[in-house]
């Protein structure tokens, strides 16, 4: 007879603060399911992990790091995703549900996706559910007292290593502009908010959510500085001319008599 899958869970847990974590996140870890969750180097740490021990958990016997490494070689990457998806896989083949863990929310910028579309590409009968989690640019608005976006504002969501040109046509289309993962563009960044006159309305959150987390207003102090990989700018631009929005109401049509 054969096995029931197991199901394939994308752990979502937050930016950090075990407070932030969902009541779904903190039943799933409360239960049976194989943890698993990614590591940049063999015997690394993991900062999904963390975020789980942080809150109190317990690590159990039942674990599985998966080795991630750091690189933009889409072959070296492929190799490693496979390899996980299959370690995965024999989990969830002999019945046993499998938790990915994830800091901030699984469907962002997450490893979560690469792992789901292998297992998927190696078994696509595989169950996988995807547990909502805070993120960190929502963590870091929150914490600083703003608002993400108000009333018809527009908001964009980029990795800053797009470059600093697709950032400055970025800046013209929106009112509010997440940049994630702004280490090595930094004092660039700097440059151009400086030039646009946009430093005043730009605040810099390093760790959101973690004991460790750094909260910078005056982002220019930054130049120069070493920050953290897990960091990420918040820039509004309240002076960036605006099209008209269109409006698709409906005209109330005029009541008949008989």
């Amino acid at each position: 007879m054969n096995t029931k899958l197991g199901t394939l869970y994308g752990l979502s847990l937050g930016p950090g603060d075990s407070d932030l974590m969902t009541r779904r996140a903190w039943q799933l870890l409360s239960g049976a399911g194989h943890w698993t969750y990614p590591v940049r180097k063999k015997n690394g740490d993991s900062y999904a992990l963390a975020i789980a021990l942080r809150a109190g958990f317990v690590l159990p016997e039942n674990h599985t790091p998966l080795h991630f490494p750091m690189t933009y070689n889409s072959g070296i990457l492929a190799r490693y995703w496979l390899e996980a998806a299959q370690t995965v896989l024999s989990r969830l083949q002999q019945g046993e549900d499998v938790l990915f863990l994830v800091e901030g929310d699984a469907s962002t910028y997450s490893t979560f996706g690469h792992l789901q579309r292998s297992v998927l590409a190696l078994e696509p009968t595989v169950p996988i559910e995807i547990i909502a989690g805070v993120s960190s640019y929502h963590a870091a608005t929150a914490r600083c007292g703003e608002s993400l976006a108000d009333v018809d504002d527009t908001v964009a969501i980029v990795p800053a290593g797009y470059g600093i040109d697709q950032i400055e046509r970025l800046l013209l289309d929106f009112d509010t502009l997440v940049l994630l993962k702004v280490k090595p563009l930094l004092d660039d960044i700097i440059d151009l908010l400086r030039r646009l006159g946009l430093l005043e309305h730009s605040f810099f959150i390093e760790k959101s959510g973690a004991p460790e987390e750094r909260i910078v207003s005056d982002v220019a102090s930054l130049y120069g500085q070493k920050v953290n990989y897990l960091s990420l700018l918040i820039v509004k631009n309240p002076n960036r001319p605006r099209s008209e929005i269109q409006r698709g109401c409906r005209k109330k049509k005029e009541a008949v008599d008989d």
